[in-house]
Order: structure tokens, then sequence, then C-alpha cells
């Protein structure tokens, strides 16, 4: 069925988006884990560390949308074998 193959494609596409949050994430974390403590108080280092915030949260609603999906993949191929 043409729908879950687009389906199937757009959830391949989000998992590698959402390694590339992942590294990104994994990139600031360690910018952030590396800088002094003086520094990761600062205006800059609280910038990184919303940012790792904030790509926590992308990476989360990332994968739920995959879990989503690959849900409403199981559904309609349950329809269509009945």
């Amino acid at each position: 069925m043409r729908q879950i193959n687009a389906l199937e494609e757009l959830k391949s596409q989000l998992e590698d988006i959402k390694g590339e949050v992942e590294n990104v994430h994994d990139e600031e974390d360690e910018a952030y884990s590396n800088l002094p403590d003086s520094i990761q108080e600062s205006e800059r280092g609280e910038t990184i560390s919303e940012n790792v915030d904030s790509l926590d949260e992308a990476y989360s609603n990332i994968d739920d949308i995959i879990s989503d999906i690959g849900d409403v993949i199981d559904t309609l191929n349950e329809i269509i074998e009945r």
C-alpha cells in the first residue's frame, strides 16, 4: 500500500534526523562540560545548557512521533489483513 510505504519512508527520515539531533546534543553537552565553572554559570554557559535541554526535548518529541507512526503503520497493516 502506497500510504504505508510513505509512512515507512517518513519514519526512516525521522530516525535519521533523531540521530543528527543526538549528535548535536552530544557536541553541545561536551562543550558545556568542558567549560570552566565560572563560564558555565555565565550567560554563555546558560545558553549552551538551554540548548542541551532543548535538544533533549526535540529528541524526545521526534522519538514519540516515530513511535506514533509505527503504531499507525501497524494499525493499517491490521486493517489490510482483515
